[in-house]
């Protein structure tokens, strides 16, 4: 029987929404087979922040890693997917986690963005006490369904400077709506993209537990 995959990366189309600011996804198409072209030839332009990504510490911390020097263990392995009771606007703290943390690798589904499409600000940030109770059980990556582990109206990003400080990676901007509570493999590799702050992944998870 074959494992069923879970695609958890939402679809890069002009359409998908990005940070206020931030450089949405266009495609420039430089030779075409249609028009008599000998091939299809494609310009992507696109903040590394685009859909589901991997923050590397040097977006938020001075001197920290680029996406290149993150360690690829902490997007590739074991992973827990926990479903949380989240409210718009307020951040998931330890008490909100609805099972027992069993995995290093925590994806948390809040419900909180559920169009892609269109940015939300009032989605649910997590919180530092979250990033230091998931710190004291060992965790190395926190994966959020949010275009971001904090506020979208942070300046200090208190979240990012917590993971900072713990060590802990960050992926934000999953697709998580349809996948069960549960024990999973993660695969999210980041791109070697040399001195880059982040980098788009390609995330997807296949069930550990087996019923």
């Amino acid at each position: 029987m074959s494992t069923r995959i879970y695609d958890i990366s939402p679809t890069l189309t002009p359409s998908i929404s990005v940070f206020p600011g931030d450089t949405p996804l266009s495609r420039e198409v430089l030779l075409d087979m249609r028009r008599g072209d000998p091939l299809t030839l494609s310009t992507l332009r696109t903040t590394v922040h685009v859909g589901a990504h991997a923050d590397a510490p040097s977006h938020y911390a001075v001197d920290g890693p680029t996406i290149d020097q993150m360690p690829l263990d902490h997007f590739l392995g074991p992973c827990q997917v926990i479903h949380v009771p989240a409210r718009r606007g307020r951040p998931v703290h330890p008490e909100h986690l609805t099972d027992e943390i069993r995995e290093r690798r925590i994806l948390i589904r809040t419900g909180t963005q559920p169009d892609k499409r269109t940015f939300n600000p009032d989605f649910a940030p997590m919180s530092v006490e979250l990033i230091d109770h998931l710190h004291a059980r060992d965790v190395i990556t926190i994966a959020v369904d949010t275009p971001s582990v904090d506020h979208a109206t942070s300046k200090d990003l208190p979240v990012h400077a917590a993971c900072a400080r713990t060590g802990i990676a960050i992926i934000e901007g999953l697709q998580l709506d349809a996948v069960p509570p549960g024990r999973y493999e993660l695969i999210a590799l980041p791109l070697p993209l040399a001195g880059f702050d982040a980098s788009p992944v390609r995330a997807i998870l296949r069930p550990l537990d087996q019923g």
